[in-house]
């Protein structure tokens, strides 16, 4: 018979929440170091899920899923060299350009995702920065979006701090635009952009009082202690951002990245659950590559502290898996939407929540 009243010494250190090396894990920190990071990265896999879940529990609602969709607004022609990116005029991926939108087209995809259930409608658009006159048009869109009843997201590339202001005043709650990577490996995935101009993004939009949504892209050849330094440098932010999007890359055909060694798995739950650790109140989100991965990859991730996706449609240029797959999992795995506390207020039974979200293709 065993003896289930006894703790088993092996068993005696599954709660401690100073592992590794004395980090507290859970609280909310902005000091971070490599090596606290790379030491979460090492720990064992189930270990890891395990913290990863509790602190996801800690902070929000169990088996729950904030729900996101997109729309491009403008397709193609970025002058950019983003490695990753089909929307990038250097590389013949085959991508047919897109002129930006109507703003009367943009309302009624804005309505008919309202009526599918989305809550927050993201506009992007493949720009190295905004001009002028075409940001008075996608400010009109969002003032539009805004009086549909959504809430607003966009990402549009590199904006100054009057451009970022011009999209506060408009009505813009989010804003997306991804570090991408390291900042040493940065340089062999983008040369038409520094790092220090994604940072001065950031700062930007956070100081016109937009909320942020940043996060990087596993899986174009970096290494773990990369995916260490893209974390680091995302949690030791003054603040950290309230979406954080986990993209695994979609290889497209044309792009010098196609051909890439895929991620395994195992490492892609271990980039969530890090981030879900190192940065405790963000959505993680769970973004553009899922189309390529088995319901099980996808069943750890949430275990890892994912709690959003994109649910249909198509993430910019590259697929996302159907609604119906997505429905059909959600159903086996006990997941249910998320909903936005107005709505739980006003409607206690509510279940379906949609967010509407962001990124360039195969970035979220």
């Amino acid at each position: 018979m065993v003896d289930t009243d006894t703790p088993r010494p092996e068993h005696r250190g599954m709660h401690d929440t100073k592992t590794p090396q004395g980090a507290n894990l859970g609280q909310i920190r902005h000091d971070w170091s490599l090596a606290e990071v790379e030491a979460l990265f090492a720990l064992p896999f189930l270990d890891l899920v395990f913290h990863a879940q509790r602190i996801h529990r800690a902070h929000f609602e169990p088996n729950t899923v904030q729900m996101s969709t997109l729309l491009s607004i403008k397709t193609g022609a970025c002058p950019e060299d983003c490695a990753y990116c089909p929307q990038s005029v250097r590389y013949d991926t085959g991508l047919e350009r897109d002129a930006l939108m109507e703003v009367a087209a943009v309302r009624e995809c804005a309505l008919r995702a309202k009526a599918a259930g989305a809550t927050r409608f993201c506009m992007g658009a493949a720009y190295r920065s905004p001009k002028a006159k075409d940001l008075a048009v996608i400010a009109e869109m969002i003032r539009e979006v805004r009086a549909a009843g959504l809430e607003t997201c966009a990402t549009l590339g590199m904006v100054t701090p009057a451009q970022a202001e011009q999209l506060k005043t408009a009505g813009l709650d989010f804003y997306n635009h991804n570090l991408d990577t390291s900042p040493e490996f940065y340089g062999e995935i983008i040369t038409t952009r520094t790092y220090q101009d994604r940072l001065d993004t950031l700062e930007a939009v956070r100081d016109a009082g937009l909320k942020v949504c940043c996060g990087g892209i596993v899986g174009m050849g970096e290494s773990v202690t990369d995916r260490a330094k893209l974390l680091l440098t995302l949690a030791n932010l003054p603040e950290h951002p309230e979406s954080v999007p986990i993209n695994q890359l979609v290889q497209v055909p044309g792009t010098p990245l196609n051909g890439a060694a895929p991620v395994e798995p195992f490492d892609f739950v271990r980039a969530i659950a890090v981030a879900r650790i190192l940065m405790p109140r963000a959505h993680v989100r769970l973004s553009a590559g899922r189309e390529t991965m088995s319901d099980e990859t996808q069943a750890l991730c949430f275990l890892a502290g994912a709690n959003s996706i994109f649910y249909g449609e198509r993430l910019l240029t590259t697929g996302n898996p159907d609604v119906q797959r997505d429905q059909k999992l959600f159903a086996r795995l006990g997941l249910k939407a998320e909903t936005r506390p107005e709505q739980a207020a006003a409607a206690p039974a509510a279940t379906d929540r949609a967010h509407v979200h962001e990124t360039r293709p195969a970035t979220a």
